[in-house]
């Protein structure tokens, strides 16, 4: 399966899933890596790891519409099947969003419904949660929306500051995002409805979303 990434910066995400693509036996591979940030540091990593990139600056379009549209073009000139947002600060249009329906994932740095936005690690201090951690889903027009995938849960520590936290819930996503990217090219992730339904190996339905209690 041919696979693009979305990118903003500095390409952590998209470095796990560089190295998982990688792996033995994976079923998918990273077609193209697109920036709408002309010095996003995941450009390099993507070139290092001899990754095709394209840069489409949002700032270069007249309408959040135009722009999704060349991003459509661009992964579709490439081959791309499946579509990944690895820190992809955009909120992309209805339209985009339904030409990928069930074929775009995003992760987000909680456990979603829970803190929906920016802001994340900050507001789950200040509600003094005492676990949180991270939610990869497919993509709905709502923002961080849609069929959830996979979570990991990361616990949050006595003097946890926004900054220390967000370190812990990054690791757990670098690695609970390759595991449900392998769920969905194997085919063992499916959307059914507006849920996800996982099987094992052997095509044995196992219980959905998978959860990583501490990853």
């Amino acid at each position: 399966m041919k696979i693009g990434v979305l990118i903003s910066g500095r390409g952590s995400n998209l470095a796990a899933l560089i190295a998982a693509c990688a792996e033995p036996g994976f079923h998918g591979r990273i077609a193209l890596v697109i920036s709408n940030r002309p010095k996003a540091e995941g450009l390099a990593v993507a070139v290092a790891a001899g990754i095709p990139t394209l840069v489409v600056d949002h700032q270069d379009f007249a309408s959040r519409e135009t722009f999704d549209a060349e991003l459509d073009r661009a992964l579709r000139a490439a081959g791309v099947e499946l579509v990944c947002n690895a820190g992809f600060m955009r909120i992309l249009s209805d339209g985009f969003v339904e030409k990928w329906r069930d074929r775009q994932l995003n992760i987000h740095p909680s456990l979603l419904p829970a803190f929906k936005g920016l802001h994340v690690h900050k507001r789950a201090l200040d509600a003094g949660v005492r676990i949180t951690g991270c939610t990869v889903h497919f993509v709905r027009p709502e923002m961080d929306e849609g069929p959830i995938v996979a979570q990991a849960a990361v616990p949050v520590l006595p003097g946890d500051t926004p900054e220390t936290l967000a370190a812990r819930v990054l690791e757990a996503e670098h690695k609970l995002y390759p595991l449900a990217l392998k769920l969905v090219v194997e085919g063992r992730a499916r959307v059914v409805g507006e849920q996800v339904t996982l099987s094992d190996a052997d095509g044995g339905e196992v219980p959905a979303p998978l959860f990583a209690p501490a990853i």
